[in-house]
């Protein structure tokens, strides 16, 4: 199953004109496409799917969402699932 996980952006740069940003979700940071939200910044928060952020999200909705997937469980489960596709 892919779901969508709330991030913070680290830091951005651009790689082969398309902008790539750092981005921790808890104790894990990987690199996302930002190129679907252009507006996105170093510090914001973004929702991410199979390593592209869809959308941006303010501070406090990101922690309830992390959260709420922490304790179902299936947080954990999902981010090793990303890290095997690599």
């Amino acid at each position: 199953m892919c779901l969508a996980i709330p991030g913070k952006i680290l830091t951005i740069e651009e790689q082969n004109n398309v902008r790539i940003g750092r981005v921790q979700f808890g104790g894990i940071t990987r690199e996302t496409c930002l190129d679907f939200c252009p507006e996105a910044e170093v510090g914001d928060y973004v929702i991410v799917h199979v390593g592209f952020a869809i959308s941006r999200v303010d501070r406090e909705e990101a922690e309830r969402s992390y959260a709420l997937l922490e304790s179902m469980g299936v947080l954990e489960a999902e981010l090793q699932s990303d890290l095997e596709d690599l």
